[in-house]
C-alpha cells in the first residue's frame, strides 16, 4: 500500500490538517498547565512528595477509568460535538487554578485536574477514532506519526516554555494560556464537517438510527422483514461489553493491551523520576531553578520522542520490506528499557536529559509502528471503544505506578527508581515476542 509523505497529507488533506491544528494548540497549553499546576502544587505542599503523587494520579486515574465509557460514546454519539463541548468546558475549567493560592486551596487544583482529564478522556476518544477516517488508509502511517510526534514535540516545546513562564511570570500566566488553547482547538474541530470524522458505513448507520429515535424512515432504511430497522442500536452497556469481549477474544488487540499495561508498571515512574531528580537532587546539586530542571527533563523526552515518530515512516516503509515489523517492535521496547535504566546513574542533568532523549526517540518509532498497526486492524464502528479501552488500562497502571513511586520515595533514591523503571519498561518487549512470535501481519487483519 502506497503511504502518503506527511506533507502530500498536510497539503491535500483539510480536515485533518485542522484536527493536527487543534491537537498542536490545546497540547501546548496542557504542557503549560503540567509545569505550571506541578510547580505550584510543588510550593504550596513544601515539595511533599505525597502531594506530588497525588497530582499525578488526578492527571491519570479520571483519564483511565473514564476512557472506556467514552470510548462507546463517541462510537455512538457525533464525534465532532464531542471535541467540540469537551475544549468549551475545559477552557472553564483550566481558569480554576487561579483561585489557588496556599495549601487549603489544594483540593481546588485537585479538583480541576480531575475535571481536565476526565473531559480529556472523552476528546481523545473522538480525536482517535476519528483520525484514520479523516487521513485514509495511505495517510493513516503518516496521520498517526504526526499526531504523536507533535503531541511529544509540544512536550518539549510546552513544558520548556511552561517552564520558563512559570520562572519569568508566575503560574497564573500558564493556566490563562491553557485556557485560550482550549478556545483555539475547539474552533478548528468545529471548521471539521461532521460526515469526514466517520466511514460512510457507520455514517449511513447512524443517520438511520437518528431518524428512527425521531420517528422518521425512508425507503433507503434497511429493514428486516417486521418492517423495523435491521440495525437498531444496542444499548449503551451492550456496546461497552461489546468492545471488553472484542478486546479479550481478538489475539492482536488483547496483545496491545497487555504489552502497554506491562510497559506502564515502569513507565508510569517517570513522572516521580523527573520531579524528584529535576525539582529537587538537580535543583539541589547543580543549583538549577526547579521548574526549569523538570521542565528540561520533559523537553528532552518530547524532543526524543517527536524526533522518533517523524522518522516512524522511512523506518516503516524499511521493515515492511524486510518483513521486520514484528522483531523490531520486540526490541526496541527491550533496548529502550535498558537504556532509560543507564539513566539512573547519570551524574548531570544534561547527561540524563541525553540518555532520555535516546530512549524515547527509539520507543517514538516503536510506538508509531505498533499504533498504525493496530489501527488498521479494527473496524471503525468499534474503533472508539477498543482505543479508549487500551488506552485507559494503559493509564490506569500508570497511575497507580506514579503514587506507589512517590510513596517509594521515602525509602529509595530517584536513581535507584529510574533503573526498575527502565527494567520494567522493557519487559513490555519481551511480552511482545512471547505472544506475537511467529504471527504475519496479515494475520492481523484476519482477527479483526
Amino acid at each position: 500500500m502506497h503511504s502518503l509523505t506527511y506533507w502530500e497529507l498536510i497539503r491535500g488533506n483539510r480536515n485533518f490538517r485542522n484536527l493536527l491544528a487543534g491537537q498542536f494548540i490545546s497540547e501546548l497549553g496542557n504542557w503549560f498547565n503540567f509545569i505550571a499546576g506541578l510547580g505550584l502544587v510543588r510550593l504550596v505542599s513544601d515539595a511533599s512528595p505525597t502531594a506530588a503523587g497525588l497530582f499525578f494520579v488526578a492527571r491519570l486515574i479520571p483519564f483511565a477509568i473514564t476512557s472506556p465509557f467514552a470510548g462507546t460514546f463517541v462510537d455512538r454519539f457525533s464525534r465532532r460535538q464531542v471535541m467540540i463541548w469537551t475544549d468549551i468546558f475545559r477552557v472553564v475549567i483550566a481558569l480554576s487554578f487561579l483561585l489557588v493560592n496556599d495549601p487549603g486551596d489544594l483540593w481546588i487544583a485537585y479538583l480541576a485536574t480531575v475535571l481536565l482529564h476526565f473531559f480529556g478522556a472523552f476528546f481523545d476518544g473522538a480525536k482517535n477514532a476519528a483520525a484514520p477516517n479523516l487521513a485514509g488508509k495511505e495517510g493513516l502511517l503518516a496521520a498517526t506519526a504526526l499526531l504523536f510526534s507533535t503531541r511529544f514535540l509540544l512536550m518539549a516545546i510546552g513544558s520548556a516554555l511552561g517552564g520558563w513562564a512559570a520562572y519569568a511570570f508566575g503560574y497564573k500566566a500558564a493556566f490563562i494560556i491553557n485556557a485560550a488553547s482550549f478556545a483555539v482547538s475547539a474552533y478548528t474541530v468545529w471548521l471539521i464537517p461532521e460526515e469526514a470524522t466517520r466511514d460512510e458505513e457507520t455514517g449511513e448507520r447512524m443517520r438511520q438510527l437518528k431518524r428512527r429515535r425521531s420517528g422518521e424512515q425512508t425507503e433507503n432504511d434497511a429493514t428486516d422483514k417486521s418492517g423495523t430497522l435491521s440495525n437498531e442500536q444496542p444499548s449503551f452497556m451492550a456496546e461497552l461489553r461489546e468492545g471488553l469481549v472484542y478486546t479479550v477474544k481478538n489475539h492482536f488487540a488483547f496483545t496491545i493491551l497487555i504489552m502497554n499495561v506491562i510497559w506502564a508498571t515502569g513507565g508510569g515512574s517517570i513522572n516521580v523520576i523527573f520531579e524528584r531528580l529535576g525539582g529537587v537532587y538537580f535543583a539541589e546539586t547543580e543549583k538549577w531553578h526547579p521548574d526549569v530542571a523538570v521542565a528540561m527533563m520533559w523537553t528532552a523526552t518530547g524532543f526524543g520522542l517527536a524526533f522518533g515518530m517523524l522518522i516512524a515512516r522511512r523506518t516503516s516503509m524499511y521493515l515492511d520490506r524486510k518483513g521486520r515489523n514484528y522483531g523490531f517492535i520486540g526490541w526496541a521496547l527491550i533496548v529502550h528499557g535498558i537504556m532509560f535504566a543507564f539513566g539512573g546513574l547519570a551524574t548531570t542533568l544534561w547527561v540524563f536529559a541525553l540518555i532520555a532523549f535516546v530512549s524515547r526517540a527509539l520507543v517514538g518509532v516503536e510506538y508509531a509502528v505498533q499504533e498504525t498497526m493496530f489501527q488498521r486492524s479494527l473496524p471503525d464502528y468499534i474503533r472508539g471503544r477498543i482505543s479508549t479501552l487500551d488506552r485507559g488500562a494503559e493509564l490506569t497502571m500508570f497511575g497507580l505506578s506514579s503514587y506507589v513511586s512517590s510513596e517509594l520515595m521515602y525509602y529509595i533514591t530517584p536513581q535507584t527508581l529510574t533503573v526498575l523503571s527502565g527494567l520494567l519498561s522493557a519487559m513490555a518487549g519481551v511480552v511482545w515476542f512471547c505472544r506475537e512470535r511467529g504471527r504475519h501481519p496479515a494475520q492481523v487483519e484476519e482477527t479483526a
